[in-house]
This record gives structure tokens, sequence and C-alpha cells, in this order.
């Protein structure tokens, strides 16, 4: 079965940046729709970013000038650029992809925002 693999995660200082990536370990069809989420530590998981087939991206308000979501459909990858980090950024991010079949969802990779 396809899996999603996420990479990027590290820690970094506030105000830094970091890239992150989600690739698909197989070919999936008819995706409709790519999304990141994130869940902080004692929190629900929460909605970051998602992109549309047609390229139109929605951002939760608390990253809106921050983060940038894109992908590359060719590679079945999307990324999630993250700059101007704050503490409270920290969290597991996961990313999700949506067919009409069904949605695929990756394990995640850790974000701490610590000096």
């Amino acid at each position: 079965q396809v899996q999603l693999v996420e990479s990027g995660g590290g820690l970094v200082q506030p105000g830094g940046s970091l890239r992150l990536s989600c690739a698909a370990s197989g070919i999936i069809f008819g995706i409709n729709r790519m999304d990141w989420y994130r869940q902080a530590p004692g929190k629900q998981r929460e909605f970051v970013a998602s992109i549309f087939s047609g390229g139109i991206t929605n951002y939760v308000d608390a990253v809106k000038g921050r983060f940038t979501i894109s992908r590359d459909t060719a590679r079945s990858t999307v990324y999630l650029q993250m700059n101007s980090l704050k503490p409270e950024d920290t969290a597991l991010y996961s990313c999700k992809f949506v067919t009409y079949a069904m949605d695929y969802w990756g394990k995640g990779t850790l974000v701490t925002v610590s000096s």
C-alpha cells in the first residue's frame, strides 16, 4: 500500500525557517487536495494548510504570511515552507492526500521551535 513519508522537521530557533516535505512511496491517482496538519503536545490536531489540484491554497490564520504550501504533482510531493517560526508552532506535522477513493496520511515529522 502506498504510504506518505514526511521529512524536514527538527529543532529551530524562534524566527528561523524549515521546509517540510511529504512524498508518496508510490503512485496515487486522482489527488484532489494535499493538506498539512499539526498536533501540538496536549492539543488536538489542527489544519494548517491545503493546496487543491487547481492550485488554490488555504491557510489557518495563525500561519498566514509565514507558511507557504506548494507541490510537485509529478512526484506526488507536497512541501511546507515555514518562515518566522514561533514557539507555538512546535508540533508534529503530518500530511494528508485526499482522493475520491480514500485519504492517505503520513506519520508526521516533529518540529520544535525553541531557543
